[in-house]
């Protein structure tokens, strides 16, 4: 099992239980694919560094996990597709 971390930035314009719910799914791909969610770090609502689809503000999520190398890209896949979810990377950390 490897350690990594996704960052995640949701859209500013959905209400906070949308906002919560979208979280939950990025959790749940996590466990879906066999990986362990071992933190979660909510950031808030911060300024973005370029406007995106029109956006200034995003809410910030980073989400840290243990899995094995074929969970990060099982993942990437859907939270390429998801509407709410601005941007996101997922790293592996060095242990």
């Amino acid at each position: 099992m490897n350690k990594y971390e996704v960052a995640v930035v949701v859209s500013a314009r959905i209400e906070e239980e949308e906002r919560v719910n979208t979280v939950e799914k990025v959790k749940n791909y996590i466990t879906r694919f066999g990986g362990t969610v071992t933190n979660v770090e909510e950031c808030g609502k911060k300024r973005l560094a370029y406007e995106i689809q029109k956006m200034k503000e995003g809410f910030y999520y980073f989400i840290q996990f243990d899995a094995d190398s074929e969970c990060p890209a099982k993942m990437e896949a859907n939270l390429r597709i998801m509407d709410n979810v601005i941007r996101y990377l997922v790293v592996k950390q060095e242990v």
